[in-house]
């Protein structure tokens, strides 16, 4: 009769320990097992930021060199 008691109470303490591990700060479970969220979108901004900067870059030296070849042509 003891067993039963003291198996309720050892459910207890791991359904406790387990809902204490599973939460995070703000205490959303579901977010926290689902692993490193955020890491591919932090990833996929910087990688479209950098061609987005090179982009820029390659449409500057375009730009530049039409407008100075444009300036040669005599008129």
């Amino acid at each position: 009769m003891g067993d039963t008691i003291e198996i309720k109470y050892m459910l207890t303490m791991m359904r406790m320990l387990a809902g204490r591990l599973s939460r995070d700060a703000g205490g959303d479970t579901e977010r926290r097992c689902r692993g490193d969220v955020g890491s591919v979108t932090v990833e996929t901004v910087i990688i479209i930021a950098g061609l987005a900067a090179l982009a820029i870059a390659v449409v500057a030296i375009i730009v530049a060199k039409v407008t100075d070849k444009a300036n040669s042509i005599p008129t």
